[in-house]
């Protein structure tokens, strides 16, 4: 299990926007700001993202690479997957994949695809197995 991530963004102020806004759905919403100087030398300034008590999502400022980074976020529900793809599309990421079972890797799988500003892929997953044992 990983527990956070990095993510070199272009501007950082509508990189925190853009995730406010497209994580909010999947209950990813808690923020913390992190001052470089508190870390060791050269450490970057962090802007990072939330829940039930982890911060793993950070945002740093950065040169972006476009298409570098694919980062699957976990939904709870089809519904979360279906909210969280609306809020990244109104808060200006391209469509990748329209909400819908991605057959190809399996019947339950959910997901929908979107690209941030900086051209980073994002998916929202719901993967029933993992949620509901059976």
């Amino acid at each position: 299990m990983l527990d956070h991530i990095f993510l070199s963004v272009s501007d950082t102020d509508r990189s925190v926007a853009f995730y406010t806004a497209a994580l909010a759905p999947l209950g990813i919403t808690a923020r913390v700001d992190y001052d470089g100087r508190d870390g060791p030398p050269g450490h970057p300034d962090l802007k990072g993202f939330g829940a039930n008590g982890r911060i793993f999502f950070w945002l740093r400022q950065g040169a972006a690479a476009s298409g570098a980074v694919h980062v699957g976020f976990v939904a709870d529900s089809t519904a979360m997957v279906d909210e969280a793809y609306a809020a990244a599309i109104k808060a200006g990421a391209s469509d990748n994949g329209v909400p819908g079972a991605r057959l190809y890797y399996d019947p339950r799988y959910y997901a929908a695809g979107v690209i941030d500003p900086d051209g980073y892929t994002l998916e929202f997953v719901y993967k029933s197995w993992q949620h509901n044992p059976s």
